[in-house]
């Protein structure tokens, strides 16, 4: 899923429901997929699901305009489930008692170029953290609770 088309970077802001900054992401496009990068302060401590969101709206307090998962191949969800998983399934990530946490991955399944797995299609993308950890395999979003932040997913150069 190389991007020979599109932007090789794109990067989002993610905001709590108050609308104060709680991290940044940025997504590297390569050969295989796309390395992403998150960094993540002021959050709950414990163990927190994120997910690339089918569409690129983040309006509080819910942030239920993102969507359900990114899922452009109509699998089922979580990274354990045999008929999954959805294209913005990822591993979840670790916040300590300082409200910090970070994550750094290579999603295989989507790309920042063109096609159905382009983190670019109409009406976006976003990236989503929720209150729980991700089960990774009960259908639609791993039993992860509320949506606790999130930001739209924008081209970078």
């Amino acid at each position: 899923m190389a991007a020979e088309k599109g932007p090789k970077t794109a990067k989002t802001e993610l905001r709590d429901a108050q609308g104060q900054k709680v991290g940044t992401a940025t997504f590297k496009q390569a050969p295989e997929g796309v390395n992403i990068s998150l960094q993540v302060s002021s959050l709950p401590p414990g163990t927190h699901a994120f997910h690339i969101h089918a569409v690129g709206k983040c309006e509080p307090p819910d942030f239920k305009t993102a969507g359900g998962h990114f899922n452009p191949e109509n699998k089922k969800h979580g990274l354990k489930n045999p008929a999954g998983p959805h294209a913005g399934d990822m591993p979840n990530i670790s916040v300590g008692q300082n409200g910090k946490g970070r994550a750094a991955l290579l999603n295989r399944r989507v790309t920042l170029g063109e096609g159905a797995n382009s983190l670019f299609h109409e009406g976006g993308t976003a990236l989503v953290i929720h209150e729980k950890a991700d089960d990774d395999m009960t259908d639609p979003a791993g039993n992860a609770g509320n949506r606790i932040a999130c930001g739209v997913i924008e081209k970078g150069k």
